[in-house]
This record gives C-alpha cells, sequence and structure tokens, in this order.
C-alpha cells in the first residue's frame, strides 16, 4: 500500500500545482463565459474551449503526479484527453446544427436563411474548368 502523502520533490510540486490551477482557470473561464453569454449560439463556444483546454491541464498534472509517485509512466490519462478533444467538438457541431435546424424551420429572424452554398462539389469543378 502506497503513503496517502507521499514526499513529492519540490519540482513537481510546482509543475502539478501549475497544470492544476491553469486547468481549473481555464474550465473556470468556460463556466463564466456560458452564464455570461445571453444566446444559445454564443453561449457554445466558451464551454467548449474551457472544457477542452481545462481538462489538458488537469490531465497534465494528473500524468505527472502518478509518474512521479508511481516511479512508472502513466498513460491512461491520455485516452481521458483524447476522448474529450474528440467528443467535445462533435458535440457542439451536433447541438448547433440541431438548434439552427430548430430555428430555422420556426422561421426566427435572427438566425441567418440557409447556405448560399447549395452547389455540389462536381458543379464547382465544372465551373473551376470552363
Amino acid at each position: 500500500m502506497t503513503d496517502a502523502t507521499p514526499d513529492l520533490p519540490l519540482w513537481t510540486s510546482l509543475v502539478v500545482s501549475f497544470f492544476l490551477l491553469v486547468g481549473a482557470g481555464l474550465t473556470l473561464t468556460g463556466s463564466i463565459g456560458f452564464l455570461r453569454f445571453k444566446t444559445f449560439y454564443e453561449r457554445l463556444h466558451a464551454p467548449t474551449l474551457g472544457t477542452s483546454w481545462g481538462t489538458g491541464g488537469i490531465v497534465m498534472a494528473s500524468m505527472i503526479y502518478f509518474t512521479v509517485t508511481q516511479q512508472r509512466p502513466v498513460f491512461h490519462e491520455i485516452l481521458v484527453g483524447i476522448f474529450v478533444t474528440v467528443t467535445t467538438p462533435v458535440t457542439l457541431m451536433l447541438l448547433a446544427r440541431a438548434a439552427l435546424h430548430r430555428d430555422r424551420s420556426e422561421g426566427h429572424p435572427e438566425v441567418p436563411g440557409s447556405s448560399s452554398l447549395t452547389e455540389t462539389p462536381e458543379t464547382f469543378i465544372d465551373q473551376k474548368k470552363s
């Protein structure tokens, strides 16, 4: 069994503390942005960046701490970071598309109409050739 409060070298404590504070600060910034903005579309951006970068800082701190305390590399945190980095933007795009579709179908005046790029890639290629 390992000691609950291991003696960490000073450099480890400082680096882990730095990454924890940066990660927590970025996550807090994303949360404040979520509360501050008024519309749904404005609210999407801040929490997405705060979650991705904030999780990155916390995952980095965890990797350093457990690598030093267990005296072996710890890489399972990389999987957590990859999953958060991949799933957060995908979720953002799906939520934005669903909200945009809903607002367009309801005819909200502040939402732009459908895209003017309705041409197929083949049409675009044919126009460039001529």
